[in-house]
């Protein structure tokens, strides 16, 4: 992706360039613009983390296109880590941003929303619309905040297959995701092999790593320290007192994991932003441009759902109570496309190649890109050509 580097991000809850102070909150609420989002309730679903646990559950969803008369031209695009349903389309009232994978998906693109139905939710312990931590508490109507659980990802998955069941699609013709959406994809081959017919897996990984949950581990205790965190209390905070201060620093050691050394290096070296960086006020460029992430997902996002995300990105392992990764994807019998950037610090190559060796069906490509984890972004990586490839192999009949 581009970005700016001349905006900063103030530890004071307000921006360099006099932007208005950061919400304690920037999760979507009912009553907010709902944009393109449609409302499903799913109904009461089991938690796995408490086998005593269950939750009431709205899914906020988009949809592109039709679904044909024979019902198997349907697409699941799986958002990744803080993204939401917003695959497509502009932003405007109800949708802070555009769509973040226009690259790939719409009319005339490689996933054809003229030939597929495509569908994409926010997950379960999301802020963009579906069931989290700043919807409303079914008791008393406050927001859920502390109390909300800790779901995982094979929670997310069967809010997902209950969606499926409203809309009328039995079969997906593919589930496709990049990062946290990639692990989704394997959690669909995973716990309904039946239902999805391909999966496309950009950029991660069957069980999270050591290394992953170390680098999750410092993201949530820069949140949890945050004095205005309030122990997941915050929603009533003064806009500029919420966690905004924890939340953005996660989001910078986040970001710097999404890119690699290499382009950093290339895209900033040295340079200074502001000041005499041998003095404690001089600020470097790649400091500014950090600052800036942090900004903009203090603005779009919410301290307790990034918290459950994280949550939901540790604790998968596709192999849990099902023999090990191995065993538990050899009986799915769809295609599989598993991707890999090859400068990706994040999701290296060699959780790649375990993913891609334990689905009987798959195809490894390996993408080049000097970008890293965030590679999935940039169309002229291919893969574009790489996902083509797998709908060929997916014939699908004419959309309605």
């Amino acid at each position: 992706m581009t970005d700016h580097v001349d905006t900063a991000w103030a530890p004071a809850g307000e921006a360099r360039d006099g932007h208005r102070p950061i919400p304690a909150s920037s999760a979507w609420r009912p009553g907010d613009h709902p944009g393109q989002r449609r409302f499903a309730h799913v109904g009461v679903i089991p938690l796995e983390g408490d086998p005593r646990g269950e939750l009431d559950v709205t899914l906020a969803y988009e949809t592109w296109g039709e679904l044909n008369e024979a019902r198997d031209n349907a697409v699941y695009v799986a958002h990744a880590f803080t993204g939401d349903s917003h695959v497509v389309g502009a932003a405007g009232p109800g949708h802070l941003t555009g769509g973040w994978w226009e690259d790939l998906v719409g009319p005339g693109k490689v996933i054809d929303t003229d030939r597929y139905f495509v569908v994409s939710a926010n997950v379960v312990g999301g802020c963009q619309g579906s069931t989290g931590p700043a919807h409303p508490h079914p008791e008393d109507g406050r927001p859920w905040g502390s109390s909300f659980p800790y779901v995982t990802l094979h929670d997310q998955v069967v809010a997902e297959a209950r969606l499926a069941d409203l809309l009328g699609v039995d079969v997906w013709a593919l589930v496709i995701g990049p990062s946290m959406g990639g692990m989704r994809a394997v959690e669909w081959a995973a716990t309904f092999p039946e239902r999805v017919r391909a999966i496309g897996a950009i950029g991660t990984t069957a069980a999270t790593t050591a290394d992953q949950i170390s680098w999750h581990a410092a993201q949530a205790a820069a949140i949890r320290l945050d004095p205005g965190f309030h122990g997941g209390d915050y929603y009533d905070r003064p806009d500029g007192e919420g966690p905004h201060h924890g939340l953005g620093l996660a989001r910078v050691i986040a970001h710097t994991t999404y890119r690699s050394a290499p382009e950093l290096n290339e895209r900033f070296g040295r340079s200074v932003q502001d000041g005499d960086p041998l003095r404690p006020e001089g600020f470097f460029a790649v400091e500014s441009y950090l600052d800036h992430h942090a900004d903009k997902l203090a603005r779009r996002f919410d301290a307790n759902a990034y918290l459950r995300m994280l949550h939901a990105i540790n604790t998968h392992d596709v192999g849990r109570g099902r023999g090990g990764v191995e065993a538990a994807l050899s009986r799915y019998e769809g295609e599989a496309l598993v991707v890999a950037i090859d400068s990706d610090r994040l999701f290296p190559l060699s959780d790649a190649e375990r993913l891609a060796g334990a689905l009987p069906r798959a195809e490894l490509v390996v993408l080049h890109s000097e970008i890293g984890h965030d590679g999935f972004l940039v169309p002229e990586s291919g893969l574009n050509d790489a996902v083509a490839g797998l709908l060929d192999r997916v014939a699908v009949g004419a959309a309605a």
